[in-house]
C-alpha cells in the first residue's frame, strides 16, 4: 500500500489532497481542519502537503479554487437568454458537488464563516467570476446588448439568489423549466430585455 501511494505524483496527488480536505471540511468544519487530517484522508504524508501549502485552510482555499466552475458565454454573443440558463444549471451541478457542499459547510457554520468567509470569497469566487451568470451578464454587456449601467451587484445576483432559495424551500435541484422562469421574469426583466429578445441578441 504504501508502494502505491509514493507512485502519485503531480496532478493525481494533489486532486487527492483536495478532495481530501473538501470531504474532512464538510465531516468536521473549517474550525476543525487540519493538516493530519487531510493528510490521513488523502493517503499521504502531512509533509508532502506542507510542501505547498501553509495550513490547512490553506489547502482548503485552494481545492474550491480548482474545483469551483467558470461560466463560458457563447463566444459570438448570441444567446444571452441561453447562457444564463447554462450558468444556473452550471451553479446547481456545483451546488450538488463535493465543493458546492463544503461552501455549504462553511457558510452555515458560525466558526467558519469568521474564519474564513472574506478568503472564501476573495481567493475563490472573485477568482472565478464572482456570483454565477455575472460572467455571462458582463460578456454581453460589453457587448452593447443592453446598457453596462443596469448591470448592479443586485442585477448580478438575483439568478443566484433564487436558485438558493429554491434550494433551500424545496430542498432538491431546480429544474431546467424553473432555471428559464428565473431568467425569463427576474433576470432579462431587470435589464430591459424580453425572452425572445434575448435569444438571438
Amino acid at each position: 500500500m504504501n508502494e502505491s501511494r509514493t507512485r502519485r505524483r503531480g496532478e493525481e496527488l494533489i486532486k487527492a489532497i483536495h478532495d481530501a480536505a473538501l470531504e474532512e471540511v464538510i465531516e468536521v468544519g473549517a474550525g476543525r481542519l487540519t493538516m493530519d487530517g487531510i493528510a490521513r484522508r488523502a493517503a499521504t504524508p502531512r509533509t508532502t502537503l506542507y510542501r505547498r501549502w501553509a495550513d490547512p485552510i490553506d489547502v482548503l482555499l485552494d481545492a474550491l479554487y480548482h474545483q469551483h466552475p467558470v461560466e463560458e458565454p457563447t463566444p459570438g454573443a448570441d444567446d444571452l437568454r441561453g447562457d444564463l440558463i447554462r450558468a444556473l444549471r452550471l451553479m446547481v451541478e456545483w451546488a450538488f458537488s463535493p465543493a458546492g457542499r463544503a461552501v455549504a459547510a462553511i457558510l452555515t457554520d458560525p466558526r467558519s464563516v469568521a474564519l474564513m468567509s472574506d478568503a472564501l470569497f476573495e481567493r475563490v469566487f472573485a477568482g472565478r467570476g464572482g456570483t454565477f451568470t455575472r460572467t455571462v451578464l458582463e460578456h454581453y454587456a460589453e457587448r452593447g446588448h443592453f446598457p453596462a449601467a443596469l448591470l448592479t451587484p443586485v442585477v448580478a445576483d438575483i439568478g443566484e439568489a433564487l436558485v438558493t432559495k429554491r434550494l433551500i424551500d424545496a430542498a432538491a435541484p431546480p429544474t431546467d423549466e424553473d432555471l428559464a422562469a428565473i431568467v425569463d421574469q427576474a433576470i432579462l426583466p431587470a435589464i430591459g430585455l424580453g425572452p425572445s429578445s434575448a435569444r438571438g441578441s
